[in-house]
C-alpha cells in the first residue's frame, strides 16, 4: 500500500494539536500521522513504515504530513482544511515569532513557557533564563547535562527552572499546564510530579484550603545527578514567601544521597515542612518536619466513608494517567498485605508481572509519538476494553485527571465501555468543580456507569484491597 508525505515548509504546531489532527485522520481509513521534522520523528516515522524520501528531505522547521492507505488524498486535504482551521484560531490571539519580540510586546512577562521538541528546548530556555525569565519546561527529552547547566544557570540569576517535562504549576494563583481550578491559601507545594501536585492541592480545596504557590521541579530534579537543585531553591522561595505558611513536598523516590539534602533543608526551615517522598517514609526527621506516606495523608486528612459491599475474585488491573497516582496506589495496595506490581519503580515492590498490576499509562514508554493519556484517553481506554475482557482481572482501578490541558470529558469517553462491565470497577477523580470539567460532572457519568468512585485516590486503592478480601461495608466516600 502506498505511503504519501507532504510537507509544510517552516510550519511549526504544538505537537498536541497535530496529535488529535491525526487522529481525526485515522478515522477516515487510512493510518496517519503529522510530526515536526526532528530527527527522532522521522526515525518514528521511518519505523512505522510512514517515512518517504520527501519525509526524509525535512528539517526541523518542517511539518510532515505522512499517510498510508487508499483514500490518502482525501486525508491529505482534511488534513490541510485542519491545519488552516488551527492556524486562523492562533492568529486570533498574540503571537510573536521570536522570544525576543514577545519580550518586547509583554511589558511586564516574567515567564516563558517552553514547549517545543526537547532536542531545541534547551537553547530557547537558556534564552529565556539570559534575558531574566524564570523557566517551565513542558519539554522533555531533554539531555541530563542541559537540565543540570539550565538550573545552575537559573540558580545564579535567582530564577526559577521548572524541568524539563513538568507540566502543572501554580504560581500566584494562576494554574499553568494540567493545573487545577483552586482557591488561594497559605500552603505552599514544591512537586516532581505534575498529578501528584494535582491530588494534593484538589484535596486540599475539598478541605477547605488554598494553595499560595505550586512549583513544578520536573521528575529528574531529585536524582542523583540534578540533586534537588530546584527542589531545594523552591524550598527557599517559599520559606521567603509571606503567604505560605506550611510546605509540603512532593516527590516519587529519590536518590538516597538527596533525601539526606531535603530533610536537612526542611529542618532548618521556619516553616512546618511535610515531605511526601513515596516509599521513602522509614526516615529521621527533625522537629518541624513531618512525613506523609501517601499524598492523601500530605493533604492532611484523610478520606472518610467505608467501603461499598464489593467482592472480586482475581486480579487488580490498574490503569493510570499519572506515575504518582500509580505509585501511590501500589503503596497503598502492599501495606494492605498484597503483592503488586508495576511500571513505577517503588521500594520494595516486585517488578511488573502478571497479578495484581499497576500500570503508569503516562509513561514515555507509551507516550513515545502519541499524546499523554490525560489529554486523549483513548490509549487507556484500548487498554480498559482488554481489561474488562481479560478473565484473570477481577477488578479495575482507574485514575481521572482533570483540569486546564486535560481531555475536556474523559469520563464520558470511558463510560460506553464501562457500561458494559461484568467485574468491579473503582476509580477517583482528582480535580475540582472549578476546572472546565467539573469534578463532580465527571463522577456522576463513572456512577450512572456502574463505578464505585472513591474521593481520593488512597481511598480508591483501599477500597480495591476491601473488594478482594470481600469486606462488608455500606455507605458511599464523602466527597
Amino acid at each position: 500500500m502506498s505511503v504519501v508525505n507532504r510537507l509544510r515548509r517552516g510550519f511549526y504546531a504544538d505537537s498536541v494539536v497535530l496529535m488529535r489532527i491525526t487522529r481525526e485522520l485515522n478515522k477516515g481509513g487510512v493510518t496517519a500521522s503529522l510530526m515536526i521534522g526532528t530527527p527522532s520523528n522521522k526515525a518514528l516515522l521511518k519505523a512505522s513504515g510512514l517515512l518517504t524520501k520527501a519525509g526524509d528531505a525535512a528539517g526541523p522547521d518542517d511539518l510532515i504530513i505522512a499517510v498510508r492507505g487508499p483514500k490518502a488524498q482525501a486525508a491529505l486535504a482534511l488534513a490541510e482544511k485542519l491545519l488552516q482551521e488551527g492556524t486562523q484560531t492562533r492568529a486570533a490571539g498574540e503571537s510573536f515569532p521570536t522570544l525576543a519580540s514577545a519580550i518586547a510586546g509583554l511589558a511586564g512577562a516574567n515567564l516563558a513557557l517552553i514547549s517545543v521538541p526537547g532536542e531545541y528546548a534547551a537553547a530557547e530556555a537558556r534564552r529565556a533564563l539570559e534575558h531574566g525569565l524564570h523557566v517551565m519546561m513542558f519539554s522533555d527529552n531533554v539531555p541530563l547535562a542541559d537540565e543540570v547547566a539550565l538550573k545552575d544557570l537559573a540558580l545564579e540569576r535567582g530564577l526559577l527552572m521548572m524541568g524539563p517535562d513538568c507540566g502543572t504549576a501554580l504560581l500566584g494563583g494562576a494554574p499553568i499546564g494540567f493545573a487545577n481550578a483552586v482557591s488561594r491559601g497559605d500552603v505552599g507545594i514544591v512537586s516532581a510530579s505534575g498529578t501528584g501536585l494535582q491530588e494534593v492541592s484538589t484535596l486540599l480545596a475539598r478541605q477547605g484550603k488554598g494553595v499560595s504557590h505550586g512549583i513544578g521541579v520536573g521528575g529528574r530534579d531529585l536524582s542523583e545527578a540534578v540533586g534537588a537543585r530546584m527542589t531545594l531553591a523552591a524550598l527557599d522561595a517559599l520559606e521567603a514567601d509571606p503567604a505560605t505558611r506550611r510546605i509540603i513536598v512532593i516527590s516519587k523516590p529519590p536518590a538516597p544521597a538527596v533525601v539526606k539534602r531535603i530533610v536537612a533543608r526542611a529542618g532548618r526551615s521556619r516553616k512546618p515542612v511535610t515531605l511526601c517522598l513515596l516509599g521513602a517514609d522509614e526516615l529521621a526527621v527533625p522537629r518541624g518536619v513531618s512525613l506523609a506516606r501517601t499524598l492523601e495523608q500530605a493533604s492532611g486528612k484523610p478520606a472518610r466513608g467505608a467501603p461499598p459491599r464489593l467482592a472480586a475474585k482475581g486480579n487488580i488491573r490498574g490503569l493510570f494517567c499519572g506515575g504518582t497516582l500509580c505509585a501511590e496506589a501500589q503503596i497503598v495496595l502492599m501495606d494492605h498485605g498484597l503483592d503488586v506490581s508495576s511500571n513505577v519503580p517503588v521500594p520494595g515492590a516486585a517488578p511488573a508481572r502478571a497479578g495484581h498490576l499497576l500500570i503508569d499509562l503516562g509513561a514515555d514508554d507509551y507516550t513515545r509519538g502519541r499524546p499523554h493519556p490525560m489529554i486523549e484517553p483513548e490509549l487507556r481506554n484500548a487498554y480498559l476494553a482488554r481489561a474488562l475482557r481479560d478473565k484473570e482481572v477481577g477488578l479495575v482501578l482507574l485514575d481521572f485527571v482533570l483540569g486546564h490541558g486535560a481531555h475536556p470529558d474523559p469520563a464520558g469517553l470511558a463510560a460506553a465501555l464501562l457500561k458494559n462491565k461484568s467485574k468491579p470497577v473503582i476509580a477517583s477523580v482528582t480535580g475540582t468543580d472549578g476546572d472546565p470539567q467539573v469534578s463532580s460532572r465527571q463522577a456522576r457519568i463513572l456512577e450512572d456507569a456502574g463505578v464505585v468512585v472513591a474521593a481520593s485516590n488512597a481511598q480508591a486503592a483501599r477500597f480495591a484491597a476491601a473488594a478482594l478480601r470481600g469486606a462488608p461495608g455500606r455507605g458511599r466516600a464523602r466527597r
